[in-house]
């Protein structure tokens, strides 16, 4: 089944497209770039960044804006969806969707209506396999973003490895976080991945930092060969 992935360029979108290449062909992504920071449906920092992670995959990416006004981003997704149709053939769509029902059927309804299988890899994994796939899997992930008490501006750039992974678990137990983010606490930014033919390197980046919260602003990002 010819497949479009919907590509954030965080872990989740990457983690199950990893998955659903596994048994089907992904033709082209998916990205809707948001004006609203705040948007209900689409992750926002750093999606620029997605222009040279699908250079590094060597995959077409179909790129749409949308004002990010709610239930009307919709209208926009399902304009990107139709050209990737019109373009590729697509059969069914890859979400990174983990406990978002909001996002979940809003896809779907979607799909359904344009008679596309929408394929959801993550849906309702464990928070702590899914983090820990990717460090199994070679995956190499940048938190970008941190938006909820306790997560201070340490976090912010750090590499998700085993230790990252061991302490989201203990907040998770203390202060009920996501270790995810499915609640919004974090962001992320997959600078490689077992399908990339090359890896990101981040050359020049600043951190914007609001009270309790903030981001990692790539400014300027480069493909290198890996090994």
């Amino acid at each position: 089944m010819k497949l479009a992935v919907l590509f954030s360029g965080g872990k989740d979108s990457v983690l199950a497209m990893h998955k659903a290449m596994k048994t089907d062909k992904v033709v082209c992504l998916i990205t809707l770039v948001s004006e609203n920071k705040e948007s209900y449906m689409f992750h926002t920092p750093n999606i620029g960044l997605t222009k040279l992670q699908a250079e590094a995959i060597g995959l077409p990416l179909i790129e749409k804006i949308t004002k990010g006004v709610k239930e009307d981003e919709l209208k926009d997704l399902k304009s990107a969806i139709s050209e990737a149709r019109e373009r590729f053939g697509i059969e069914g769509i890859v979400t990174g969707a983990v406990k978002s029902v909001y996002q979940a059927e809003r896809i779907q309804k979607i799909c359904n209506d344009m008679g596309l299988k929408c394929i959801n890899p993550l849906w309702h994994i464990d928070e702590r396999v899914l983090l820990e796939e990717l460090i199994e899997n070679g995956f190499r992930v940048m938190i970008s973003g941190v938006f909820a008490y306790p997560l201070d501006k340490s976090w912010i750039g750090i590499i998700i490895d085993k230790d990252v992974i061991e302490e989201l678990v203990k907040l998770q137990e203390k202060y009920m976080i996501s270790p995810v983010g499915e609640g919004g606490e974090i962001e992320t930014t997959a600078l490689d991945a077992p399908f990339f033919t090359k890896t990101l390197e981040v050359i020049d980046y600043e951190v914007h930092w609001n009270g309790d919260s903030g981001i990692l602003e790539v400014k300027k990002a480069v493909l290198r060969n890996k090994g």
